[in-house]
């Protein structure tokens, strides 16, 4: 037979097992540095930013030689975008975990509490400030609707089926939501240069997604919205 035209030599097997976990081991260690890498940049990227760090900090950081991290990410840039595919999916991930239990009603509860905690989020300058500036506006929402807009359409969908979100095709909407939600980011991260209270942007926010309801004649969170003007007004 063909496949044992060739003697098989005692200590063959042995060997080819020897490599085969010799190969095992060096792709672990080629993984644990580039994930080395990857958490030193997110940390002084998300402290400093972008321009401010120098690759020598990284390299310091992440306890690797240079020469590991021209091999790895040969520019900066390339590293940068290892570090906000990283961010974005830890940013997803969370919520599409409550998308998954809750659905709609989950989505928006997770937006809110989003909305109320980015200036204290360690990748929100990676997300939101160095990101489009690094990849350039097109890759970057092209990356958000990557990780982001499945998410959107499921918890739609779920919406449009319990009745709270006017029925249409869910990806329009979920795109046009992405939008929004990023905008919104933005406004809370630069509240004091547009003149507008954090809690504004909440409100605002909660209003349009109640509105999304055919069935309410007032936003379905109309006590948070209440407690947030009073809030404002006193």
């Amino acid at each position: 037979m063909i496949g044992w035209s060739r003697r098989v030599r005692p200590g063959d097997y042995a060997k080819r097992c020897g490599l085969a976990k010799g190969r095992g081991i060096r792709a672990a260690q080629s993984e644990a540095t580039r994930d080395a890498l990857i958490g030193a940049a997110m940390r002084l990227f998300g402290q400093k930013g972008f321009h401010a760090t120098a690759t020598t900090e990284i390299v310091q950081a992440a306890g690797v030689t240079r020469g590991a991290l021209q091999h790895y990410f040969p520019r900066k840039e390339d590293l940068f975008r290892a570090v906000f595919e990283q961010a974005g999916r830890g940013l997803v991930d969370a919520t599409a975990e409550r998308v998954a239990a809750e659905g709609w009603y989950g989505f928006t509860l997770d937006l809110r509490d989003f909305l109320s905690s980015v200036v204290n989020l360690d990748v929100q300058r990676i997300a939101f400030v160095d990101g489009p500036a690094v990849l350039g506006w097109m890759e970057w929402r092209r990356l958000q609707i990557g990780y982001g807009l499945r998410m959107m359409e499921a918890a739609i969908a779920d919406g449009i089926a319990k009745g709270l979100v006017q029925p249409q095709p869910p990806r329009a909407l979920a795109h046009l939501i992405l939008s929004i939600v990023e905008e919104a980011a933005l406004m809370v991260l630069n509240a004091k240069e547009m003149a507008v209270e954090p809690e504004e942007v909440e409100l605002a926010m909660m209003s349009l997604l109640g509105s999304l309801n055919p069935k309410a004649s007032k936003m379905p969170d109309c006590e948070t919205g209440s407690g947030i003007e009073r809030r404002i007004s006193g």
